[in-house]
């Protein structure tokens, strides 16, 4: 699609989840608004003092997406909080744990 097609605006969706909530905002962005342009527009940034954009990823359907991509019609930005473990470590804490012998009596 060429500039000349391009539509005047876009409809997309900004959303963020604590463990305790979930908030989503559905906004009409001017064409060649940015990722980062949704997130600052959505208010959640405001309503959540614990997002950092320097520390959260973003991303759009669960992709990984840098602050600067253009977004498009319909797309969902998500911003994800830092995860509170390293999944290779708790797999290998599990792993240990699985391994360590029965303390129950045999049969």
């Amino acid at each position: 699609m060429d500039v000349a097609e391009q539509p005047a605006s876009i409809t997309v969706e900004v959303v963020y989840a604590t463990c305790n909530e979930q908030a989503g905002v559905n906004l009409r962005m001017k064409s060649g608004a940015t990722l980062r342009d949704a997130v600052e527009r959505s208010g959640l940034l405001t309503r959540f003092a614990d997002i950092d954009l320097n520390i959260n990823k973003t991303g759009v359907y669960g992709r990984l997406t840098a602050l600067d991509h253009r977004l498009r019609e319909g797309d969902r930005v998500e911003i994800y909080r830092p995860l509170r473990a390293d999944p290779k470590e708790s797999r290998r804490q599990r792993a240990r744990k699985g391994s360590e012998p029965s303390k129950s009596p045999k049969r």
